[in-house]
């Protein structure tokens, strides 16, 4: 009975592990952003700037173990890590259902949202689980060979590495977020889903002196926004690239907007001085983070419609009609 129980245990942690970091390595600025609220709420804002690297930690140990726990490889060490990883996560999960610190754990990235009462409890089960694992480790076996197990986990180890670079240099490989392209702007700002408390699309606007431009941009047949969640930490060498792009697009007849998270008239440098001659709007930065990964990013817009998104560094890329 133990046997089975054990075999069925690992089936199913090796699985959700592996999905849990797959759903997470395709967009990990999102665990970067979720892992600066946890800091936040403990007060451990010391490690806010190493965010990104200890989210990227993370993310490629848990789908590295669960990998590692359905092929066999080094049992006692994959067990022992899954068990301390959650305990690590029974713990966050615990504090932000108790406390109400962070209304999303982050569990499955943009996957998946899970209330933290659904996600504590998932948690527990999981603990019980990697329990019966830890008594039954003796029953967990290589599925071929010790080096055919070795080989596949060094193997994903290595793919999951490659693939974090690629996205964390260019976009998420797969857009779970609410401005996937595709998506309808209007509809999305105005459809509440059932269980949901607001539309996917809140708190999105481009704020200018002279108002809200944003039903402008939603009404134009062609508009392109360069999107900045983070002005003051934006990349330099981005500007040139965006520049160059949003001039032509100027020229085939966009409606261009710069969004970004600071007022014009706060941004250091000025835009005169990075040669960003064009339409400037604010928005609230959540929104920016969860619309555009790259800082700074371009987005097309067709009739309210989200048509391409591009990270700075492909902006020769950009396909414009």
């Amino acid at each position: 009975m133990l046997r089975l129980l054990t075999q069925i245990s690992r089936l199913i942690i090796g699985f959700v592990f592996i999905l849990s970091g797959f759903v997470k390595l395709v967009d990990p600025l999102g665990t970067k952003f979720k892992m600066t609220e946890y800091f936040e709420v403990l007060n451990m804002e010391m490690f806010i700037p190493y965010a990104l690297p200890i989210s990227i930690l993370l993310i490629v140990g848990e789908l590295i173990l669960g990998v590692m726990i359905l092929v066999g490889y080094r049992p006692k060490l994959s067990v022992w890590s899954i068990f301390g990883l959650s305990t690590v996560f029974l713990f966050l999960t615990w504090y932000s259902y108790v406390y109400n610190a962070v209304t999303d754990c982050g569990c499955f990235g943009d996957f998946l949202k899970l209330s933290t009462r659904d996600t504590f409890y998932k948690n527990v089960v999981f603990s019980v689980l990697i329990i019966i694992m830890l008594i039954g480790i003796r029953y967990i076996k290589p599925i071929i060979s010790r080096k055919i197990a070795g080989l596949m986990s060094f193997t994903a180890l290595g793919l999951s590495l490659m693939l974090a670079f690629y996205v964390l240099n260019h976009l998420p490989l797969i857009d779970f977020r609410p401005y996937s392209v595709g998506t309808n702007i209007k509809e999305g700002m105005t459809k509440v889903e059932k269980g949901e408390d607001f539309p996917k699309i809140h708190d999105f606007s481009i704020e200018t002196k002279d108002g809200n431009k944003l039903p402008e941009v939603l009404k134009a047949s062609k508009a392109l926004l360069v999107m900045m969640y983070d002005f003051s930490n934006a990349n330099e060498e981005g500007f040139k690239h965006i520049t160059k792009i949003a001039k032509q697009a100027e020229d085939k007849g966009y409606l261009v907007y710069i969004v970004t998270d600071t007022p014009e008239e706060y941004l250091q440098p000025t835009p005169s001085e990075l040669g960003l001659s064009f339409k400037f709007g604010t928005c609230d930065g959540t929104a920016l983070k969860t619309a555009m990964r790259s800082n700074p990013g371009i987005m097309t817009i067709e009739n309210g419609i989200i048509i391409g998104k591009w990270s700075w560094r492909d902006a020769d890329n950009v396909e414009l009609k």
